[in-house]
């Protein structure tokens, strides 16, 4: 099989994780980097002997022997920087969110169809073995009816400037939120949020969605937070089910729910709740074991694998515009 020669742009804060998949992974070589910094660029060059490093985005744009490019750099720069590996006619994988707007995404969908490029997003919990794994029991309706979700996705710092809390950290929840409900379009959308730290710039914020079927969604971000949480729990109708991203146990499904019962000797009638009683059955608590692999070399080889043509695209434009939809729909 032939290898898919690769540039990445950007190895700040999350590039250096990138790059370290890129080299390890067998279906692609790393030819170039461009980063600014001296600093970054004195790390790619003890790490990663043998990669070119330059500070000119061209170097990449005008090379035609490079056929898709990783982009890690701030989120203010992705469209600019997406629309020109576009125009050059490569790949490209870029780093969550894609871009600031719906109306960027759609600039974007239009040239990639014109040129017919893959655009893939990095939204790497949809590659996460334990978020997955909660698809296959969505899927099987393992937990019945979804009520609710709510979502925390905590710690202390670390503060940006370029992005406020919201585009930061709720799109990892957003993303899969979608994807667990397979795409469902939100009924309505709601954020209170606070700048405590930086004006202008939400440190805080309590996002909430409603979906179709009347399943709500809560979702808590927060850089002021003393301890790291990162947990989803899903209230089903049957089951319910706590993902604990920090947790040795990622996945832990709880079979309680609460059922309603007639009271003895009278009929049933769920309009009157005098004749009602309810039982609060509680079954056993499941920590279910399966293989771990690390999302960001899943997600790598699933762009390597969709440039192929072996596979549909994930986290495609469709996805994108769908969680940008929700952030913008934040906007106080």
């Amino acid at each position: 099989m032939k290898k898919i020669n690769v540039a990445q742009i950007g190895v700040g804060y999350w590039g250096p994780n990138l790059l370290r998949n890129l080299w390890l992974s067998n279906s692609c070589d790393v030819k170039r980097v461009v980063e600014i910094s001296r600093e970054r660029q004195m790390f790619v060059e003890k790490n990663y002997p043998g990669i070119e490093i330059t500070d000119d985005i061209n170097h990449v744009l005008n090379d035609p022997t490079i056929d898709a490019v990783v982009v890690a750099t701030p989120v203010k720069s992705h469209f600019g920087i997406t629309l020109a590996v576009l125009e050059a006619g490569k790949h490209i994988l870029v780093e969550k969110p894609l871009v600031t707007s719906v109306k960027e995404v759609n600039e974007i969908r239009k040239i990639s169809e014109i040129k017919d490029l893959i655009v893939m997003v990095g939204h790497t919990f949809l590659y996460n073995s334990a978020v997955r794994y909660i698809k296959e029991l969505l899927e099987k309706d393992s937990i019945g009816e979804i009520r609710y979700i709510y979502c925390q996705r905590l710690n202390l710092g670390r503060i940006r400037s370029d992005v406020d809390v919201i585009w930061n950290l709720a799109p990892h929840d957003i993303s899969i939120i979608e994807y667990w409900l397979e795409g469902a379009n939100p009924e309505s959308i709601s954020c209170a949020a606070m700048d405590y730290v930086q004006d202008g710039i939400n440190d805080v914020a309590f996002l909430n969605i409603k979906y179709p079927g009347n399943i709500i969604a809560n979702i808590h971000v927060s850089w002021l937070e003393p301890h790291k949480t990162r947990r989803i729990t899903i209230v089903g109708t049957k089951k319910m089910i706590v993902y604990d991203d920090v947790s040795d146990n990622k996945v832990t499904i709880f079979d309680k729910g609460i059922d309603k019962l007639a009271v003895l000797g009278e009929a049933m009638d769920f309009d009157k709740s005098e004749k009602m009683q309810y039982t609060y059955p509680s079954g056993d608590i499941h920590v279910p074991i399966f293989k771990w692999t690390e999302p960001l070399k899943v997600q790598i080889e699933h762009f390597f694998s969709v440039i192929a043509g072996r596979e549909k695209c994930l986290t495609d434009l469709d996805h994108a515009e769908s969680v940008i939809k929700v952030l913008e729909g934040c906007r106080v």
